[in-house]
C-alpha cells in the first residue's frame, strides 16, 4: 500500500498490479490503520483511494485464504475474513468524504472498500463483478446488505450469476455514483487535494464537474429487469432456473442463455446460500449481514457442509483449469 498527501486530501494506492491488487490481510489491516489515523486528523478533508495498474482491486487474496484454511488450523483463514469485514465496516461508518476510483477490475473485496464508501466513480475501464459463487464461496464483505438494496430482484440476479457491469451499468443501477473518463482523473484528483471543506456535498458537486452521462449499451441486463423480476424472484434457486428456462422458450435472447450457464456452471450449494444471504440482507443492517456473512465464510472454511470452496479455487485460481468437479 502507498500512500500520497497532498494539501488536505489523502490518497490510498493499491500496489500489487500483477495480483490486480488482490487483498492480502496485511493490506487489510492497514488500510483500516490510515483510515482511522486520517478520520482524527482536522488537515484532511478528503480520502482517495485506488489502484496501480489495470484493477482497483479483484477483491481478497482468496487463494491464500485457501492455503490458510487448508491446514490444520483454520482459524488464520478465519482471521482473515474477519479483519476484511472489520475494515469493510470501517469504510462504510467512516466521517470523512471518501472517493473510490474504479479505473478497471473491480470484485469481491474490491466492492467492500468502494461500494461502502460515500463516493464510487465509475470509468470506461470500470469491470465489475461479484463471482463468489463460481469459487464456491458467496457474495461477501456486506454484498448481501447492499444487492439487496440493488432495484427490484437485480441483487439476486448480480449475486447468482457473477456476471460482469461496466462502468455505465454500475452508475445506472446505483452501485457507483459518477462516471469519469479515464482521461480526466488525474483533474479530479487535482481538484480534491485542494477541497477546503469536508462537507460531502461539495465535494459531490466537484465530481460531478467531471463527470459525463454514459447510456447503457443495448445489450445490457438493466433493460430487462422485468425478465429479471419475474424469474430472480422465485422462491428457490431451481425455481429461479426453471423460469430462465421457460422463458428462453419463448424469446430468443443470448442474455437468458448466458444467464442460464452461468448458474449452471456455479457451485448449487453456493447459490443456495447467496439466495438466501441476500433475502435475509434486506431485513438487516450492515453490521447484521456482515456478521452472518462471517459465519457463512467460517463454515466455507470448516467444510463440514461442502468442499466447494477449496474445489473452486482449485481450479479458478490456482490451477486454472477451470473445471471444479
Amino acid at each position: 500500500i502507498l500512500t500520497d498527501e497532498k494539501f488536505h486530501s489523502r490518497t490510498i494506492i493499491l500496489n500489487r498490479p500483477r495480483q490486480l491488487n488482490a487483498l492480502s490481510n496485511f493490506m487489510n489491516c492497514r488500510l483500516r490503520e490510515l483510515y482511522l489515523k486520517w478520520e482524527n486528523d482536522n488537515n484532511v478533508n478528503v480520502v482517495v483511494i485506488k489502484g496501480i495498474g489495470r484493477a482497483f482491486c479483484s477483491g481478497g487474496d482468496v487463494a491464500n485464504v485457501c492455503l490458510l484454511g487448508n491446514s490444520d488450523d483454520y482459524s488464520n483463514g478465519a482471521r482473515y475474513f474477519w479483519n476484511e469485514y472489520i475494515m469493510d465496516y470501517t469504510f462504510a461508518t467512516y466521517k470523512k468524504p471518501q472517493v473510490a476510483l474504479l479505473n478497471g477490475i473491480v470484485m469481491g473485496g474490491g466492492s467492500g472498500i468502494s461500494i461502502h464508501g460515500k463516493f464510487r466513480v465509475a470509468t470506461e475501464k470500470t469491470l465489475y463483478a461479484m463471482p463468489e459463487t463460481g469459487l464456491g464461496l458467496h457474495p461477501d464483505v456486506g454484498a448481501s446488505y447492499f444487492l439487496s438494496r440493488l432495484p427490484g430482484f437485480l441483487g439476486e440476479y448480480v449475486g447468482l450469476t457473477g456476471t460482469r457491469l461496466d462502468g455505465a451499468e454500475l452508475v445506472s443501477c446505483g452501485l457507483a455514483t459518477h462516471f469519469v473518463y479515464s482521461t480526466r482523473l488525474h483533474l479530479l484528483e487535482e481538484t480534491l487535494a485542494k477541497m477546503e471543506t469536508a462537507n460531502p456535498n461539495i465535494v459531490d458537486s466537484a465530481i460531478d464537474g467531471f463527470s459525463d452521462k454514459v447510456p447503457v449499451k443495448d445489450g445490457s441486463a438493466l433493460h430487462r429487469l422485468d425478465i429479471i423480476d419475474k424469474c430472480f424472484s422465485k422462491e428457490t434457486v431451481e425455481d429461479i432456473l426453471s423460469a430462465l428456462e421457460l422463458e428462453s422458450k419463448s424469446v430468443a435472447d443470448q442474455w437468458l442463455k448466458s444467464s442460464i450457464q452461468l448458474l449452471k456452471k456455479a457451485s448449487p450449494i453456493s447459490l443456495k446460500i447467496t439466495l438466501r444471504s441476500i433475502r435475509e440482507g434486506r431485513r438487516q443492517r450492515l453490521h447484521e449481514c456482515l456478521i452472518r456473512e462471517y459465519r457463512m465464510s467460517c463454515h466455507c472454511l470448516l467444510r463440514k457442509i461442502s468442499s466447494d470452496f477449496y474445489e473452486g479455487c482449485r481450479a479458478i485460481l490456482v490451477d486454472k483449469d477451470r473445471n471444479p468437479k
